[in-house]
């Protein structure tokens, strides 16, 4: 075999041909052209399970030999296991609460947020006083009513846009009057495909002037076993950004290992988030990255997660009591509470770009004591993010909101580096405000 066909097989592809497995595996082909010969004859022989539109490829079972013969066609560009793609959760333990200062009027209201998940079910604190589970679009079982069941998609949502009904007002999403765009992509055990996600944000972009949704939220990930220009993942959240849409994405659940973020949270522009781990006290010199939280860099060498959040033990809504609230832990937290800060955001500034918001973003962010790798930026500062005062510092002449200017490892860095050296006063002033917030609200009522 040439390396050119090696060069156009995942590592997983490579190793089943390289066995002469004699098994069909799910794949996801991308072609260089839409109208070539190679994609009608998979079609024709009822080989297409779905066409991938939006990425130029289509998905379905094939033998190895089958892949092997296509990985030799100049129109075929890439072959890829369509892998699973999971929900990401760690051990749920004891229950916290996060909440934003609301009084400045920002609660997104108008802003909606689509989550790609196991569905969300139909909460007192998404329905009432009013229905804000806006639209439903379910790839597993193809069910007209929004349902989950799972959990997690429902645990997500209230994260993000629960308004606190049935708990009067003690648990609050970040964005409390925000909408949700619910899509099922995940079965009852959490699980589903690559291709299924890929539809699930095709959808998104299709609709989404008709429901006005501005984020995606995915709590979900794979293993990147290709670099990112290969991997269907990233080109399907790369179109999302491209069409002007932010895409938060959780870092994994695979730590402490390096090396360990998932798939879409290596893409570039995406905004991947890892957890914290903030022990339940005001102290902040004890906070630590939790120890399941992804770790950077990517197989690009790209510094990733690009910031960290709350991930251990939030508390947040229920599937099964639509009146009722259960704690869980992992990135697939600590990710809605950043989607939530980003619909805050936008109901602030209105248009701005996803570079943009990244931007802000990590100009918010105060770091603890560890490596760039390990957190990116730092810590969300949900004080900072919102302060005023800082507004002539993201208004410069030279246009600093620039993505390529937050993307680079190095600038990054070294970004950090100089916050730890000049801005230790500021940093712990952040983290006291921050968690003095949190453990406020656990005792509010």
């Amino acid at each position: 075999m040439s390396q050119n066909r090696y060069d156009k097989l995942c590592p997983i592809l490579n190793a089943k041909v390289l066995a002469q497995s004699t098994e069909e595996v799910p794949v996801i082909v991308q072609f260089n052209r839409e109208d070539c010969k190679a994609k009608e004859q998979l079609k024709s022989y009822d080989l297409v399970e779905k066409e991938l539109p939006i990425i130029g490829a289509v998905s379905g079972y094939l033998t190895t030999d089958l892949i092997y013969q296509l990985a030799n066609d100049p129109n075929v560009k890439y072959i890829s296991f369509d892998s699973k793609v999971y929900t990401l959760l760690d051990i749920a333990t004891e229950s916290m609460e996060v909440y934003f200062p609301h009084d400045k009027g920002y609660e997104g209201e108008g802003i909606t947020v689509a989550v790609i998940d196991t569905g969300v079910a139909p909460h007192n604190d998404l329905v009432k006083p009013e229905n804000r589970i806006i639209g439903f679009k379910d790839f597993i079982n193809y069910r007209r009513y929004p349902y989950d069941d799972n959990g997690h998609g429902t645990h997500v949502a209230g994260i993000i846009a629960g308004n606190g009904y049935s708990s009067r007002g003690k648990y609050v999403g970040v964005a409390p009057k925000a909408n949700i765009l619910a899509i099922k992509a995940l079965d009852r055990n959490g699980g589903g495909s690559t291709s299924k996600v890929i539809e699930a944000i095709s959808y998104i972009i299709e609709t989404k002037d008709r429901y006005n949704t501005r984020v995606i939220n995915l709590s979900i990930g794979t293993p990147a076993n290709s670099l990112c220009e290969k991997d269907p993942l990233c080109r399907v959240v790369d179109r999302a950004i491209n069409e002007g849409l932010v895409v938060v994405v959780a870092a994994g659940n695979s730590g402490p290992s390096p090396g360990t973020i998932l798939s879409p949270g290596i893409h570039r522009n995406a905004i991947t988030v890892g957890a914290v781990d903030d022990k339940r006290t005001v102290d902040p010199s004890d906070d630590t990255i939790a120890r399941f939280s992804s770790r950077g860099p990517t197989l690009e060498g790209i510094q990733k997660p690009d910031l960290v959040a709350p991930g251990v033990s939030i508390n947040s809504l229920s599937n099964t009591k639509l009146n009722s609230y259960i704690p869980l832990s992992g990135t697939s937290m600590a990710t809605p509470l950043v989607t939530g800060s980003v619909a805050l955001l936008l109901d602030k500034y209105g248009d701005l770009k996803p570079s943009e918001v990244k931007a802000r973003l990590l100009k918010a962010c105060v770091p603890i004591d560890d490596i760039a790798e390990h957190q990116g930026a730092g810590v969300l500062n949900l004080k900072k993010l919102f302060d005023d005062s800082d507004e002539e510092g993201l208004r410069g002449d030279d246009d600093r909101i620039r993505v390529d200017s937050i993307e680079k490892g190095p600038v990054l860095q070294e970004d950090v580096v100089a916050a730890r050296k000049n801005s230790n006063a500021d940093f712990y002033e952040g983290l006291l405000v921050l968690l003095f917030i949190l453990i406020l609200l656990d005792s509010r009522f």
